[in-house]
C-alpha cells in the first residue's frame, strides 16, 4: 500500500526495522532538545503529515524498549490517526519513570502501525444472543 507523505523534519521517513516489523519508528522533529520530567506530558512533533486511504487507520504506539528502560510511553495509547486528518502527526508522551528524559531532534519516540477498520451499522434491539461468557467481564474468567 502506497501512502501520500509530506515530511518537512528533514529526518528519513520512517522505515520498518525487520520484515516482520509491525510498526515504523517516528522520530521527533524538535528545534531543541526537550526535557521530559517525571510525570510530565508533553506533545512531540513528527514533522509529518499522512494522507491515509479510507478504511485505514495509523496506531500511534510505544515504543516497548523505551518503556521497561524509561517509563516514557504514549498517553493516549493507541492514538487514533484517522483517514480524513491532513495535520501534522503528534506524540503524547508521558514519563512515568523516575528520572528526567531528554528527548532530541531525531529520537525514535513512538511506533506507528497502519490497519485496516470496519464502520459499523447499529442493529438496535431489546435482547443479545446468549454466550458462554455472558456479561461476565473483568477477570471473570479465570486468573
Amino acid at each position: 500500500m502506497k501512502i501520500k507523505v509530506v515530511n518537512s523534519s528533514g529526518h528519513p521517513l520512517p522505515a520498518y526495522k525487520t520484515n516482520g516489523s509491525a510498526g515504523l519508528d517516528l522520530s521527533a522533529h524538535l528545534d531543541r532538545a526537550v526535557e521530559l520530567q517525571p510525570g510530565e506530558i508533553k506533545l512531540i512533533a513528527t514533522g509529518l503529515s499522512l494522507e491515509l486511504p479510507l478504511g485505514h487507520e495509523a496506531q500511534v504506539r510505544p515504543r516497548s524498549g523505551w518503556a521497561l528502560k524509561s517509563g516514557v510511553t504514549v498517553l493516549n495509547s493507541p492514538g487514533t490517526i484517522d483517514a480524513d486528518y491532513r495535520g501534522e502527526v503528534g506524540v503524547i508522551l508521558i514519563n512515568h519513570g523516575k528520572a528526567a528524559v531528554s528527548i532530541n531532534n531525531g529520537d525514535r519516540i513512538a511506533q506507528l502501525v497502519v490497519a485496516k477498520h470496519e464502520r459499523v451499522e447499529w442493529d438496535v434491539s431489546n435482547e443479545l444472543s446468549i454466550s458462554e461468557r455472558g456479561a461476565g467481564g473483568f477477570g471473570s474468567t479465570g486468573i
